[in-house]
């Protein structure tokens, strides 16, 4: 008999997927299958967003266009596109969006440390895989906003077109 209970234990265990490390734990508010989807439906539409230095200048320059700047505020103030608005990657959510962007037709330009070489104290570089680019991309694009674009190049901070600032 107790045999039979060992046994019954042991499958029940496993059916409730005890023994697993994290298996089974539930969260409304985390869910990676539907992150992962989505991850890939953006990075179809980042394909054709991504822009040259000069396009990225020219279409700041027009009516309506933000630049986003998702870094730290602490790099922000160390140096960042002129005209830029600094909201940081951990603060980018439903509220904040809505207030710094309440139509989400608006045209937002990005840019990230990636983006910038010779200047390694305000823009320190991050694995490719792990580019800041990326992980704004798909928020916003997650937030449903679509009218997004990406500086794509890596540029010199000593040669690009972009006009650089400090707000220290």
């Amino acid at each position: 008999m107790k045999a039979i209970a060992l046994s019954f234990a042991i499958l029940l265990a496993a059916f409730l997927g005890f023994g697993q490390i994290g298996g089974g734990i539930p969260n409304p508010a985390i869910d990676m299958k539907g992150y992962l989807r989505i991850a890939n439906e953006a990075a179809e539409h980042r394909e054709k967003r991504r822009l040259t230095e000069a396009e990225f200048i020219r279409m700041s320059r027009e009516p309506g266009t933000v630049i986003l700047d998702a870094r730290s505020a602490e790099k922000y103030r160390e140096m960042h596109v002129k005209g830029a608005v600094n909201l940081s990657f951990p603060d980018i959510t439903v509220d904040s969006l809505a207030t710094l962007f309440p139509d989400r037709n608006t045209r937002i330009l990005i840019y990230c440390n990636n983006n910038f070489e010779g200047a390694e104290d305000p823009f320190p570089r991050k694995m490719a895989t792990a580019s800041l680019n990326i992980s704004t991309y798909i928020s916003l694009y997650t937030y449903g906003y679509r009218n997004v674009y990406e500086l794509g190049p890596l540029v010199d901070v000593s040669k690009t077109k972009l006009d650089l600032v400090s707000s220290d």
